[in-house]
């Protein structure tokens, strides 16, 4: 059946079959050749909505969508153009940092790159930068949040792999500081080198306590999430309805902005985004049933150990296949069809699952911004209203960084394991 698999699902997505009706249909042909039963395919699309530790995505996912309705977006930019903005090419130095606050928010890079792009490309633009790196620093930097907790895909990486959620948010704080450092250092040698413009620092110390005393309660999210759940005070799950409390608690008695109609707005988006994660989590649940009832986990690692004999040749071995599935499938589908696959291989060769939980986010999520599916990309070139391939030449310094950071994470275990 998995053969068969293999061959049908390609084919579905080439036809332009959305990815979790692509996986359904790739299960069901391959069911009803070998002659097996169909109502097998209900019975695994429902199993995983069941999981208690599911419950994590759509609380953080609200979490996001209610503090996004109100005015901390708001506060957030407005503190990153003060803290970054007087610097050579600052506004768009404010669109790494934006990220990565925002990602200590919204868990989403589709999420930030639709936010940041929309509240600052246009200005971006009417103060002299290129529409094309406008877009480009926009959608690479976007991606970070997919590092930062709470983030969504590492959240999906732990569950199908059985690894600690704990762990992969504590262990992706290095590599997404690591990669807004370094963007941050490549808008500022792109803005020097073409003399992109700065913005004059104004108000002294009394503007920079003003916006810091707005923006604190949403810079505070991803440290409230990380302490409370690595001193064992919650499970993730329970983190996650504390972060909804936390978010209305906020919205409501602190900025003061929070509604009703702001609520249902935020439950809305919540169910939209909610619906597209878990329809491809139930799909995924059909596949990975089948490929685990065939071993495909096992008899992969063991091809995989015996034709390749040194542990890097396997490691690069599967970056090259995670950066390659990145670029023609959404984040949280490849991270869930490659994850099952991979853990064997990395078990094979002494690789922890948190170390590969990183690598293959950091992978996937340079598919966010690499045609031909480039999610960010095209939010940001539509933003911008700019060209895809003038942004893709804007976007090679910052896939070199994404590429060496990986490298990094790759081959330095303590960068991830410390």
């Amino acid at each position: 059946m998995s053969s068969i698999i293999i061959w049908v699902f390609p084919l579905l997505l080439l036809i332009a079959v959305p990815v979790a009706f692509s996986m359904i249909g790739a299960a069901g042909i391959a069911l009803f050749i070998e002659g097996k039963p169909l109502a097998v395919i209900a019975q695994r699309l429902y199993t995983p909505t069941q999981s208690f530790p599911m419950l994590a995505i759509p609380f953080f996912i609200l979490a996001g969508s209610l503090m996004m309705s109100g005015r901390f977006g708001e506060h957030l930019v407005s503190f990153a153009k003060l803290l970054v903005g007087r610097f050579r090419g600052g506004l768009c130095h404010v669109s790494v940092v934006g990220s990565v606050m925002f990602g200590g928010v919204s868990g989403s890079a589709v999420a930030d790159a639709s936010a940041l792009g929309n509240a600052l490309i246009p200005v971006q633009k009417k103060n002299g930068f290129p529409a094309a790196f406008a877009a480009a620093v926009n959608s690479a930097s976007s991606t970070v949040s997919a590092l930062i907790p709470p983030s969504i895909p590492l959240i999906l990486y732990g569950l199908v792999s059985n690894t600690s959620i704990i762990d992969l948010f504590v262990a992706g704080i290095i590599p997404g500081v690591l990669l807004g450092v370094g963007m941050l250092a490549l808008t500022w040698f792109a803005a020097l080198r073409r003399g992109f413009p700065k913005a004059e620092f104004t108000g002294g110390w009394q503007r920079w306590s003003a916006e810091l005393k707005h923006a604190l309660p949403a810079i505070a999210m991803p440290f409230f999430v990380i302490g409370t759940l690595r001193f064992g005070i919650a499970t993730p799950t329970e983190v996650s309805v504390m972060a909804v409390a936390y978010a209305l608690f906020v919205g409501v008695f602190i900025y003061k902005d929070m509604n009703w109609s702001g609520i249902v707005r935020a439950l809305a988006e919540t169910g939209v985004m909610l619906g597209a994660v878990m329809i491809i989590i139930m799909a995924s649940s059909v596949i990975q049933w089948i490929l685990t009832l065939e071993r495909v986990p096992q008899e992969l690692a063991s091809w995989v150990t015996g034709s390749i004999s040194e542990p890097w040749m396997v490691i690069l071995a599967m970056n090259v296949i995670m950066l390659i599935v990145g670029s023609f499938l959404d984040l949280p589908a490849a991270v869930l069809l490659l994850g099952p696959l991979f853990t064997g291989i990395a078990a094979s060769i002494g690789l922890d699952p948190v170390q590969l939980g990183l690598m293959m986010v950091v992978n996937l999520a340079i598919g966010l911004y690499t045609p031909p599916v480039g999610t960010t990309l095209f939010i940001s070139t539509t933003i911008a209203k700019a060209s895809i391939p003038s942004v893709c030449k804007e976007l090679l310094p910052f896939y070199l960084l994404a590429l060496g950071v990986l490298a990094l994470i790759s081959y330095v275990p303590a960068l991830t394991m410390y």
